[in-house]
C-alpha cells in the first residue's frame, strides 16, 4: 500500500519492510561480533519496540535473554521526558551487560531516563539499540550504540509505531501527509 488512512490522518509509505529488515540485519551483524561473549540481557521497551525486538532476536546467534518493560509517565505526555519509572524489570542486572531495545529515539529524554534508571542497578554496561533515530529532534547528548537508520523529524506509524493506538501492525513505515 502506497497510502493509508488511520483515524483522521493520511499516511504515505516511507520505509518498506525490506529496508527495515536490512537495517535490523546490520544491527544484528554488529551485535553478533561485539556481544558474543557477554550473555547480554536485552530489554525491550513496550509497546513500540516489540516488532523490532522480535525480528532482531531471530538474527542473533549468541546466548542472550530478553525482558520487557513499560514506562510509567504522566497522563497525556508525549516526548516530554516526564517518565516516572520502569515497570516490569524483574531480573537482577548487577554486573550484566544490558542492551535497551527501543523503536525510535527522537528527543532522547525517554532513553536517557531509562539508561540512568538502569545504571542505578549497577550493570557492567548499558548499550542502546534503536531501529530509528531522529537526529534533528534529539535534545540530549546520548551515545547510541546501534541505530538501524536515521530519519527526518516527521510523524510516522507502522512497524510497532502507532497513531493513537493504530498502525502498529503495519509491516512498513508510513509518514503523515500534511
Amino acid at each position: 500500500m502506497k497510502r493509508i488512512k488511520l483515524l483522521d490522518r493520511e499516511f504515505e509509505l516511507s520505509i518498506p519492510f525490506e529496508k527495515i529488515d536490512n537495517a535490523i540485519a546490520g544491527i544484528a551483524d554488529r551485535m553478533n561480533e561485539e556481544l558474543v561473549d557477554k550473555d547480554p540481557l536485552m530489554i525491550c521497551v513496550l509497546n513500540g519496540s516489540f516488532m523490532f525486538a522480535a525480528d532482531l532476536m531471530k538474527k542473533l546467534n549468541f546466548p542472550c535473554e530478553i525482558s520487557f518493560v513499560k514506562l510509567s509517565s504522566y497522563e497525556g505526555t508525549s516526548s516530554t521526558g516526564k517518565v516516572k519509572e520502569l515497570i516490569g524489570l524483574n531480573e537482577n542486572i548487577e554486573g550484566r551487560c544490558v542492551v535497551i531495545l527501543e523503536d525510535i529515539i527522537d528527543t532522547g529524554f525517554t532513553i536517557e531516563k531509562i539508561k540512568n534508571q538502569l545504571l542505578g542497578y549497577q550493570p557492567s554496561e548499558v548499550k542502546i539499540a534503536t531501529m530509528l533515530f531522529k537526529p534533528e529532534a534529539c535534545k540530549v547528548d546520548i551515545d547510541i550504540d546501534y541505530a538501524g537508520m536515521e530519519i527526518p523529524n516527521d510523524f510516522i506509524v507502522g512497524y510497532g509505531l502507532d497513531y493513537d493506538g493504530h498502525g502498529r501492525n503495519l509491516a512498513d513505515i508510513y509518514t503523515v501527509v500534511e
